[in-house]
């Protein structure tokens, strides 16, 4: 029986080497492509150097939109492929999210442990929620993740060795909840590996977060200041976080293949 199950975890171990294999090709050609094409006309050279311009100066605008408005609006979640580890789309990939104008009161226990359960692509990642030293991302959190505004939505940023980053509905970077809440972080908190806390656009207030979090992957994260709204820590799941994390590119350019958060749950012990 052992020797069954280990035959069958080789064999499925040497599918996922192929299948990166043909994606990291597929990768190498797209970008052959678009360097010669790129190379042969200067207005395309012209446009996407505009483009960037407007990106780098102006990256705070999209996360800034959804705090300006006091009404909730509806969002749809892109549908991307390949899905990691050899995974199907899931049932919520390309469904429709609703937005919020603010998180309503779960009424969190301090003295009870709350998780959130990611089952993702690649396996499930618990995170404990720091309710006494975060209520109030914390009850954002449990809020949105018993709407099922998670599920169906992707890690739209893979930082090897940083973070990994999810909870855009539009798999921008630019999406969220609809609203903003603000909290200010712990001021002795670090960004190990394993803490997971709030992402927020660089021209708002320390503490400020929507739907968007970041799971710290590796050593690069205790380089940033406590700026960043504190959530919990994962408790179970790092392999997970680290198989998500190959999936990255060291040059920012989008993952190799896209990790689905296919329902996040909270449990409450």
């Amino acid at each position: 029986m052992s020797t069954g199950r280990s035959q069958k975890r080789q064999r499925k171990k040497e599918r996922r080497h192929a299948r990166r294999e043909e994606i990291t090709r597929y990768v190498r050609r797209r970008r052959r492509q678009r360097l010669l094409i790129l190379l042969g006309s200067f207005g395309a050279l012209a446009a996407i150097a505009l483009a960037v311009l407007y990106v780098v100066r102006s990256p705070s605008e999209p996360a800034a939109t959804p705090a300006a408005s006091a009404e909730a609006g509806t969002v749809k979640v892109p549908t991307q492929e390949p899905v990691a580890c050899d995974a199907e789309l899931p049932r919520a990939a390309g469904s429709t999210k609703q937005q919020y104008p603010e998180p309503e009161d779960q009424k969190l226990d301090p003295d009870s442990t709350y998780k959130l359960i990611l089952n993702t692509s690649c396996g499930d990642v618990e995170i404990t929620l720091d309710v006494q030293r975060a209520p109030k991302t914390s009850n954002s959190i449990v809020f949105l993740a018993r709407k099922g505004f998670f599920d169906g939505t992707f890690f739209h940023r893979i930082a090897p060795q940083f973070v990994i980053q999810g909870g855009d509905p539009t798999g921008s970077g630019s999406g969220g909840s609809g609203y903003k809440v603000t909290e200010a972080p712990p001021d002795d908190l670090t960004y190990q590996e394993g803490v997971v806390a709030m992402a927020k656009a660089g021209a708002e207030a320390a503490g400020t977060s929507g739907s968007q979090f970041f799971i710290v992957s590796g050593s690069g994260g205790e380089s940033l200041t406590p700026d960043y709204a504190l959530l919990g820590e994962v408790t179970e799941g790092m392999d997970v976080v680290e198989e998500i994390m190959r999936t990255g590119t060291a040059d920012g350019t989008p993952p190799r293949a896209y990790t689905y958060i296919e329902r996040a749950l909270i449990v409450e012990e």
